[in-house]
């Protein structure tokens, strides 16, 4: 019996019950509900023998007998069989909302009903079970307690984790004061500025690595648990620290870390993108630890010219009013393309949506921007001029002089974006900049011959792995190993997104206009 109550638990002790009375054993209500039963599989419906008519009402009379009576147990013949209730010691405790993630559990009751254990035995009645089910009732009754505690803690657990992840959410989304205010009320305050981590963990060790982190750095990281991935952490960490990231890497076997640059709180985002693109290489690489190289943001580099190319293409998508007041507005809406860009499909995940509801979403937004979200070229379009109202203006590159610009882009074969009621700024003239042509001469500096035609090729086609080996005459997965071994070349994530198609497809495109002007 003790040795049950230790690892076997409440279900555990009424197996083994039901064995000693060579019947059934379960907990009941006070009005004859079924909580916990010997049979019952962990998530299924709690029924009581089949051969045993009536065993709520039998519960039930037998509370009645035994507040009437004063007894301490009751028994009632049932034909051949006989019914046994004991009421349980100590207090019931309340179940609590339950989670639509977790199994429901069976055996969690209301506030203030007296559970009972109810076993039924074939008559006559064993000699010394009635006092085998007296001394079980302690220990039944302190498993059933320390079982509402673990559920406790796993609801406080649960309700921390995603209150981490809304804080992470809101700063991913560039709402800075909301996500204060949120975390205010947890542990660590959230540090600024700050360096982003993002652990992949082994198997469903994640838990064990969390605990890991907050050790080695002694709580000061903001740790959140990837509502994306399932074997990632992501750390807002304090720039400055100490090195968390290396002594994760080091402390956990075939742990893989990636880590930005040092970031202003408000960029958040930007750091988790330049973590994961880290953490593509740091997969290839013995110590399975790696940080960011230096790399200019693309909206660093746009200029005046490229704020207003961004402002008047958003503006359909940011004065947007919705029709009813149950459908997304502006704010939601931005919140959608942002993280469908980053997540591609798993945006159902991060967003907590159904993949229906995104793509209705996705629909309006292409119809309210006049872009075709299925082209790469307009997904690159919209990811920059999100990351351009993201920026600060300040930080922005200044332009040498009056910026130009000229309206009506064209939209056929590889031409870059544009807004169909020509009040956009051609995307091309953006990228004529000499500042956003260096980054681009920066963002293909490491790829050459086949490894460019390779990259190119993907990205003509809509970074598709089948027409892309298609095109190059091989296999896919020699597509898939080629484009691997470009991840490492250029330390970004190209597979997985977060990806760098964007900015590759951006950088290729400057190099483009900067040739075809030349040439003219």
């Amino acid at each position: 019996m003790q040795r049950l109550a230790r690892n076997g638990g409440t279900a555990g002790l009424l197996r083994w019950l039901a064995g000693r009375a060579d019947g059934w054993a379960g907990i009941a209500r006070s009005d004859g509900t079924l909580l916990s039963a010997s049979g019952a599989a962990p998530s299924g419906p709690l029924t009581a023998p089949a051969d045993v008519p009536d065993v709520p009402r039998l519960i039930a009379e037998g509370v009645r007998a035994l507040t009437e009576r004063g007894a301490l147990a009751y028994s009632h013949d049932t034909g051949a069989h006989t019914v046994l209730l004991f009421p349980l010691p100590g207090p019931p405790g309340p179940p609590g909302p339950h989670d639509p993630r977790e199994p429901r559990e069976p055996h969690a009751e209301d506030r203030g009903a007296a559970p009972l254990l109810a076993v039924v035995t074939p008559r006559p009645v064993a000699a010394g079970l009635a006092t085998l089910l007296a001394d079980v009732l302690m220990p039944l009754s302190l498993c059933r307690e320390a079982e509402a505690v673990e559920r406790k803690r796993r609801r406080v657990d649960l309700a921390e984790s995603r209150g981490r992840e809304a804080v992470l959410h809101l700063l991913m989304t560039g709402q800075l004061s909301i996500a204060q205010q949120v975390a205010g009320a947890l542990r660590p305050r959230l540090p600024d500025p700050v360096r982003v981590c993002v652990v992949e963990c082994p198997g469903d060790s994640r838990d064990e690595v969390a605990r890991v982190c907050a050790e080695a750095d002694g709580g000061r990281s903001w740790i959140v648990r990837c509502p994306v991935y399932a074997r990632h952490l992501i750390l807002v960490s304090p720039d400055g620290g100490t090195a968390t990231d290396e002594a994760v890497a080091a402390l956990v076997d075939r742990c893989v870390v990636g880590v930005s640059e040092r970031v202003p709180l408000a960029d958040t985002a930007t750091g988790y993108r330049q973590a994961f693109h880290a953490l593509a290489v740091a997969r290839e690489v013995p110590g399975r630890h790696v940080r960011f190289g230096a790399a200019p943001e693309p909206a660093l580099v746009v200029g005046h010219a490229g704020r207003k190319w961004a402002e008047a293409l958003l503006t359909p998508l940011l004065t947007h009013v919705p029709r009813r007041a149950q459908d997304p507005g502006s704010q939601e809406l931005v919140a959608t393309a942002a993280s469908w860009l980053a997540f591609s499909s798993h945006a159902t995940d991060h967003l907590k949506v159904h993949r229906n509801t995104l793509a209705a979403r996705l629909r309006l937004i292409g119809e309210l921007l006049d872009l075709d979200l299925h082209r790469l070229a307009d997904q690159a379009a919209l990811d920059l001029a999100l990351r351009i109202r993201a920026t600060p203006a300040p930080v922005c590159t200044p332009d040498p002089g009056p910026a130009s610009a000229h309206t009506g882009g064209q939209r056929d074969g590889g031409a870059a974006p544009g807004h169909a009621n020509g009040a956009a700024h051609d995307l091309d003239e953006v990228l004529r900049r000499p500042a956003v042509q260096e980054w681009a001469l920066r963002q293909l500096a490491p790829v050459a011959g086949a490894a460019e035609e390779t990259l190119r090729t993907w990205l003509r086609c809509e970074g598709r792995l089948g027409p892309t080996a298609a095109e190059l005459g091989i296999s896919v997965p020699g597509a898939r190993k080629r484009l691997t071994r470009l991840e490492t070349v250029l330390q970004r994530s190209l597979l997985r997104p977060p990806s760098a198609r964007y900015d590759l497809w951006l950088a290729l495109r400057a190099r483009e206009t900067a040739a075809a002007e030349a040439t003219s």
